[in-house]
């Protein structure tokens, strides 16, 4: 008789324990024990419990390749889930083997669980283990489905295959999907006042494993409500027409101000606040630096002399590096939109920025459309305040609707949603890769979920607040992933592509190539443990499906994208890696982060724009200002989805932390503590930083970064 010791770790989360059976049933290589309950005296696999259990066997099994998991009916109770986080087993020899496991069973079903030692496909030798990779992902092939949103988009994860499973239970490995999120599997809910409807059946539909927790939901639903009732209370989200005076803004989020929200509603209007923004707000990816300027830009030397001042000109400058171009032209053609019944409008500006001899970067000259003419006047510092700030503002509403569509929703939401659905489906549970990209994946499904059914549907919260509505922000997303490359996604090349490398004061590339050169060091190290060669990785076929998975169903199959079919070396692999871990990590938090702090003050970020873009200089006045602005109930509903947004919802897990223990050898496992190390470096050096600032720049400081795209 041999005796193998089972110790069994249910998760600590809300409504994570079970009153179903649990049976086990252990396989070796020389053969498998009995089915056997799991069974002591008392409540077993409670909440957070820890329970230890013996498996007797006729003979010892030899080395264990597998562990089966069974949860089936007890007496009348009816059905439900349970969360369970490990499993260990010490074999009669001693041998001690973890079976991680981290995820939820719903129903009476079957998983099956491999040692915790990551293994490529070309590690495996045996028809069991390389059958069982071969069942496991054909089970969440079938299970996360690829679905067509729009033409030119990114494919999405199609949640109507978890409906289908909701009425087939026959599918017993689509529950070996890994967690994503440890919380309870509750759906989401109504918000209450809130200006928007959920599709409640597509998300109480949603594969359990990607749900968010109750935790996260409660806490969503806990920072929607109160604002978004005190402003039905006011009546504000009903209110239409222009605003009377700008100081009645400031009463919209009387309760939700931040440091940076006040700081810019006090210098939002000034020129050098305005350039401060291309370096350290929301956007942070829109500058060029200029050699020379282009045709479409007639700027002469006279215009911007009285803003350079003495001793300098303009080619001078251009000659030393010191001016940048924002150019909008993804916005000349997109569709616009009516709210509120009034048609909408939209400018596709050229913004001339110049960094000046004291480190400041200030705006030169602006033109509002990509055609110059006789209509389109190039408005300069020296005109009236109120011509200077219109253009300046419709900039600002530029840069909101290309930072959020494109920038922010395509860039991050969308292709880490492409990067999640190819994990899933191409690397099974025991892959390396796998292990290494699950966190940076968390909730990511369900948050884009919730997006599409809210934001992004016919009349859902975009066609209510911005000037291109859902028609305009197909138009963008499918014009900017035709655009979008390697080199963009890869912040290094990017900020060396742009040519701003030696800009002051650009926290977000400084703090941006830090994270980065961290990430890329734990990512090498976690490469060159699992794959010894070049030939090692082109020979994972595994790996090469997933990467081939991501090329066609992200990017299209578009060659001109730059983006990898196929990765043939260590250095490929680890890039990638490492600028995947970074876009759905730090990339995602300069962008998400701060949408309070810089759009609360509406005027700084207009999410519409009433009246076309002026083609005279000389006729704005504070009241043609303000019956440009988007109107009451359009401001209130967009600022309220900026609080909501920049508001982590509890239930967090910042970058490098990884409470899962997925990897299990010491390797890998050292790499994470190093990994960990370095990022609380960067975090002190932010923090140092930052105390000399009047303005703080936190949203790359570690400690506020979710490990992964997940509000």
């Amino acid at each position: 008789m041999a005796l193998y010791r089972v110790c069994v770790t249910t998760g600590p989360y809300l409504m994570a324990g079970t009153l179903d059976n649990i049976f086990v049933t252990l396989v070796g290589t020389c053969g498998e024990s009995p089915k056997q309950r799991l069974d002591r005296m008392g409540r077993d696999f409670a909440s957070g419990s820890v329970q230890k259990y013996l498996v007797r066997c006729s003979e010892e099994l030899g080395e264990l390749l597998m562990l089966r998991l069974h949860k089936e009916r007890y007496a009348f109770f009816p059905q439900d889930s349970w969360y369970c986080s490990c499993i260990c087993v010490t074999a009669p020899d001693g041998t001690f083997s973890h079976f991680p496991c981290y995820q939820w069973m719903e129903g009476y079903c079957t998983i099956e669980l491999r040692p915790g030692t990551a293994r490529t496909i070309c590690q495996d030798s045996l028809p069991l283990l390389l059958d069982h990779r071969k069942r496991e992902l054909q089970a969440r092939q079938e299970c996360y489905r690829w679905k067509v949103y729009a033409p030119g988009f990114p494919r999405i994860i199609d949640v109507s295959s978890f409906e289908e499973m909701e009425s087939d239970k026959k599918f017993a490995l689509t529950k070996t999907a890994p967690c994503a999120d440890p919380g309870d599997s509750s759906g989401n809910r109504y918000l209450p006042g809130f200006p928007m409807k959920i599709d409640i059946p597509s998300l109480l539909h949603m594969e359990p494993n990607i749900r968010y927790s109750a935790t996260k939901t409660t806490s969503l639903l806990f920072n929607a409500i109160p604002a978004s009732l005190g402003m039905k209370l006011r009546g504000l989200l009903d209110r239409r027409g222009s605003w009377k005076k700008l100081d009645d803004i400031r009463n919209i989020m009387r309760c939700h101000k931040t440091l940076t929200s006040e700081y810019v509603r006090e210098h939002w209007c000034e020129d050098q606040f305005f350039g401060y923004q291309y370096l350290k707000g929301v956007n942070p990816v829109m500058l060029h630096c200029l050699s020379s300027l282009p045709s479409k830009l007639p700027i002469t030397n006279d215009m911007v002399a009285p803003s350079l001042g003495p001793g300098t000109c303009l080619q001078t400058e251009l000659e030393m590096g010191n001016i940048f171009l924002a150019d909008y032209w993804i916005l000349e053609e997109v569709p616009v939109h009516c709210i509120n019944g009034r048609p909408q409008f939209v400018a596709a500006p050229l913004c001339l920025l110049w960094l000046n001899p004291q480190g400041a970067l200030v705006p030169l000259a602006i033109q509002l459309c990509q055609t110059p003419g006789p209509d389109s006047p190039i408005f300069l510092p020296t005109d009236t305040d109120w011509d200077w700030l219109l253009a300046k503002t419709w900039v600002r509403n530029s840069e909101f609707v290309v930072h959020e569509n494109n920038t922010h929703f395509l860039c991050t939401h969308l292709l880490c949603e492409a990067f999640a659905m190819a994990t899933l489906r191409q690397l099974p549970l025991c892959h390396p890769i796998y292990k290494l990209l699950l966190p940076h994946t968390r909730y990511t499904l369900q948050v884009n979920t919730i997006a599409r059914a809210t934001l992004l549907n016919p009349e859902g919260l975009v066609d209510k607040v911005t000037s291109i509505g859902r028609q305009g922000l197909l138009y963008l997303m499918s014009t900017g992933l035709a655009h979008f490359t390697y080199t963009n996604f890869c912040l290094p090349d990017s900020l060396r592509a742009r040519g701003v490398l030696d800009i002051p004061n650009y926290h977000y590339r400084d703090d941006g190539l830090k994270i980065w050169a961290a990430i890329e060091s734990f990512v090498s190290e976690i490469v060159g443990y699992y794959y010894t060669s070049d030939a090692s990785v082109q020979q994972d076929s595994e790996l090469q499906a997933w990467v081939a998975e991501i090329f066609a169903q992200a990017f299209l199959g578009r060659e001109s994208s730059g983006f990898p079919r196929q990765l043939c070396t260590q250095g490929e692999l680890v890039k990638f890696l490492t600028a995947i871990i970074f876009n759905c990590s730090a990339q995602h938090a300069a962008v998400n982060s701060g949408q309070h702090d810089f759009g609360a003050w509406m005027p700084n970020a207009p999410s519409s724009m009433r009246q076309p873009p002026p083609q005279t200089k000389g006729t704005t006045t504070l009241k043609s200002y303000l019956d440009t602005l988007p109107e009451v109930n359009t401001t209130c509903n967009n600022i309220l989805l900026f609080w909501l947004v920049s508001q982590e919802p509890k239930d967090q897990r910042p970058l490098g932390t990884y409470p899962d223990e997925h990897f299990t050898e010491e390797a890998p496992r050292r790499s994470i503590v190093v990994f960990q190390n370095r990022l609380a470096q960067i975090s002190r050096d932010i923090r140092e930083r930052n105390r000399g600032l009047a303005l703080p720049y936190a949203y790359l400081d570690p400690p506020l970064i979710e490990n992964s795209v997940s509000i």
